[in-house]
């Protein structure tokens, strides 16, 4: 599904594109980060895997802050929103143990990876560096995406509460920062 962007407005669009990635993935180190907190109670065989996700949001944000100062752009608005709603999540659904987290990182990876492949499309031969930079990220997405499945069988409480609110928040926070 290629969107045609005028050639005047590709900068433009690639720019807005990698801030609204990067405060992203300030939320997603933030959401593990709060998950972190109360797995260590809740799912304690989790954390290293939690940890793991959380150093490779880490290199993504580096990626994608890299790539910001190389352009001379500044962070988004709603960076700072994203970090403070990521790790709300990231406590709420900590304390209600291993399938809450799963199913978290599910939804929230799902929202991800299908706008990740829809900004490759669109910047596909026009704004290579950001399309560099995307592609670092995808394959780690889609990792957490996979192993966070296998921690929750289909039709259970979890999936079912989380997804739908998830979803929507994710959604919500791409578009708000796509018009910020």
């Amino acid at each position: 599904m290629e969107s045609a962007i005028p050639a005047n407005q590709v900068h433009e669009f690639a720019s807005r594109v990698l801030k609204v990635n990067h405060a992203g993935e300030n939320g997603a180190v933030n959401i593990y980060a709060g998950q972190i907190f109360f797995a260590r109670i809740t799912a304690p065989k989790m954390v290293a895997e939690l940890v793991e996700f959380k150093s490779h949001e880490e290199r993504h944000r580096a990626v994608f802050w890299a790539e910001l100062q190389r352009r001379h752009q500044p962070r988004c608005r709603s960076y700072l929103l994203c970090g403070i709603g990521g790790f709300t999540l990231g406590l709420v659904t900590g304390a209600f143990g291993r399938r809450a987290i799963a199913a978290t990182t599910v939804a929230v990876e799902r929202v991800v990876l299908c706008h990740l492949e829809q900004q490759l499309d669109q910047l596909a031969g026009k704004d290579e560096a950001a399309v560099k930079a995307i592609e670092s990220i995808v394959e780690e997405e889609r990792q957490h995406h996979d192993q966070s499945a296998s921690h929750i069988a289909t039709g259970q409480f979890w999936p079912r509460v989380l997804s739908p609110i998830v979803t929507a928040s994710t959604e919500a926070v791409i578009w708000i920062g796509m018009r910020a």
